[in-house]
């Protein structure tokens, strides 16, 4: 890899994780390179410091490190198919690594890994736990899997944006990580609101509810993080999307399925989901099942 560009990141996607990661490499003196088709997060980034590109191929012109940070699987397969393009037109193949966070069909990066590795191109599977308020907070681990040079090239790159940055093995493993851990998310966010909704109908504050019971045996991460905005009715803002965490739910059944595993309680929080979707919060944060809950026992937003 060329030593020259060792402070230069390339970041495809610039949504809510992606932004935020590009924030804190440019304030830890990496200089960014960005992609996104959205104006918006474009005019966004560019005002964050990002230098923003037309495509993959001035990506790579800039920087052989990239992170990916995409919504689909068909955004990430259009976005490896560029760069599979450009690595076929060039006679000498310079190695480039790129670190895929995104939640997506284990099977889908495992195709793209496949095939990118021909052409010189490492692919680390490297999911990221935390919310999107996480993310601006630094409060994110990374599940970085692949080939271990790879990743310990990738890792000043993922210290400047996240608090614990773990190599958990062979490629693949990141995703498998994420879906035990996205699991947890599902029901302990449903859990949080069933305790605020319970604490608010005893004649409890909310934030009180958020702020005692963090300190206790029933503290958990999804209190601590969607809880105060449970607790404000506030989740217009999304960190996680609900239409967005939908996809993730849908991942997380399949594989449930597929390794025949119980799991009544995931279960049982799956309408929930479905549920605030169905009332029009899909572009807002997951926070919102709280709505949903709400109107089980009657009551008006």
């Amino acid at each position: 890899m060329n030593q020259a560009n060792q402070g230069i990141v390339g970041i495809i996607g610039l949504g809510i994780m992606g932004s935020a990661l590009a924030d804190h490499l440019i304030s830890k003196g990496f200089t960014v390179f960005g992609l996104d088709p959205d104006a918006n997060a474009i005019a966004r980034a560019k005002r964050a410091g990002v230098r923003c590109v037309s495509g993959p191929d001035e990506l790579l012109g800039h920087s052989q490190r990239l992170i990916s940070s995409l919504p689909s699987s068909a955004a990430f397969d259009a976005t490896c198919d560029a760069i599979h393009a450009h690595q076929s037109r060039q006679a000498d193949k310079r190695v480039c690594i790129l670190a895929e966070t995104s939640t997506l069909p284990l099977e889908v990066k495992q195709k793209q890994h496949r095939r990118l590795s021909k052409l010189g191109v490492h692919l680390l599977d490297c999911p990221l736990s935390g919310t999107g308020a996480q993310a601006r907070a630094g409060d994110l681990i990374v599940y970085a899997s692949g080939q271990r040079k790879a990743i310990a090239s990738m890792m000043p790159v993922f210290r400047a944006f996240s608090r614990a940055q773990i190599d958990v093995g062979r490629f693949g493993n990141g995703m498998r990580m994420k879906l035990v851990s996205n699991l947890l998310v599902a029901i302990h966010n449903v859990a949080a609101a069933e305790a605020i909704l319970l604490g608010k109908r005893l004649g409890l504050d909310p934030a009180d509810v958020v702020r005692v019971v963090g300190e206790g045996a029933g503290a958990s991460r999804m209190l601590q993080v969607r809880g105060p905005l449970m607790a404000r009715r506030n989740w217009q803002e999304a960190t996680m999307k609900l239409s967005l965490w939908q996809k993730d739910m849908a991942i997380i059944g399949q594989s449930l399925m597929l390794t025949q595993t119980p799991a009544p309680l995931f279960a049982a929080s799956v309408p929930i989901y479905n549920a605030a979707q169905a009332l029009g919060l899909g572009e807002q944060d997951t926070a919102s099942v709280m709505a949903v809950l709400e109107q089980m026992v009657g009551e008006k937003a």
